[in-house]
């Protein structure tokens, strides 16, 4: 089932349920989904799963700043309501690797371009997303990649 229609059905699913909770956060994310759709010009034929996964993701970094801004700024219960967001939407992201998964991968990445300095971050990092996709988190990839290259 394309991710788009599993979401939708998760609505109708959650908002039948008397959750509206759930429901008023997925349709939020459907219309992160849509406004990418009109931005990119595909709204007859809608988009493909990693893009949604990409958007998802997106959604995902969106809140965790807020919550971030939310606790410095003493509002908890905003930050709580955050990771609730959270929560709800990272069911539809994949699998989140590991930091010791994403290190030999970047190892690998280093090795086949022969990277030596931090001047070759940007195509270590380019190397490793492409390979990783949407399995990792970018903040993290490029964490441990500069800490490979010093």
């Amino acid at each position: 089932m394309a991710l788009k229609q599993r979401i939708t059905d998760d609505i109708k699913a959650a908002l039948l349920g008397g959750d509206r909770f759930v429901g008023e956060t997925l349709k939020n994310l459907k219309a992160a989904i849509l406004n990418e759709e009109v931005a990119q010009n595909k709204r007859d034929e809608g988009l493909d799963d990693a893009t949604i996964e990409q958007i998802i993701a997106r959604e995902v970094k969106k809140r965790s700043e807020s919550v971030k801004m939310y606790e410095q700024g003493g509002r908890a219960d905003l930050a709580e309501n955050e990771q609730k967001e959270i929560d709800v939407i990272k069911v539809y992201l994949p699998e989140q690797l590991g930091e010791d998964q994403i290190q030999v991968i970047v190892d690998a990445a280093i090795q086949q371009l022969g990277a030596s300095g931090m001047s070759d971050m940007g195509k270590v990092i380019g190397v490793v997303k492409a390979k990783v996709g949407n399995t990792a988190d970018g903040a993290l990839v490029a964490k441990i990649v500069k800490e490979a290259l010093n």
